[in-house]
């Protein structure tokens, strides 16, 4: 696909965002990969709040495996136009200045999507696993999982 440039947002700058995001999600949604640039992206063009800043960013979505599930369903297209997660609408995807590297961003999120929602759904589940035990623990009853 080519991108194009556009008022806030060249091509090149599109392209760079890209290859941040797939190395994001090739590496497992590693902090030290979630660059500036991705994250400027998600807040402006793709339908997300700041959560303050990076960092909140990165813990509201990638610190807890139901979230990152929850995360990644914005970027899966396989079903049609993905909504956002967080307005329900679809003009992330479709607005014409940002259509390009959005949907660019959803056929390169298909490759991972599979893997990284078997690991957060994984993590979650352990997490939630833990979180009972210490509840259980709270009121001295033991439970063997």
């Amino acid at each position: 696909m080519e991108l194009k440039d556009v008022k806030f947002m060249t091509a090149q700058d599109k392209a760079k965002v890209l290859r941040q995001w797939e190395r994001f999600l090739k590496n497992g949604l590693k902090w030290e990969q979630f660059h500036k640039a991705l994250y400027e992206h998600l807040i402006q063009h793709c339908s997300f709040i700041a959560h303050y800043d990076r960092a909140g960013f990165y813990s509201t979505y990638f610190e807890n495996g139901g979230d990152t599930a929850h995360f990644l369903t914005q970027f899966d297209n396989r079903n049609g136009i993905p909504k956002s997660i967080e307005y329900g609408m679809i003009y992330w995807y479709t607005d014409g200045d940002y259509e390009d590297i959005n949907s660019e961003m959803c056929r390169i999120a298909v490759k991972y999507i599979d893997n990284l929602t078997g690991q957060a759904t994984k993590k979650q589940k352990e997490a939630d696993i833990k979180h009972a035990k210490q509840l259980l623990m709270k009121h001295g009853i033991t439970l063997s999982v």
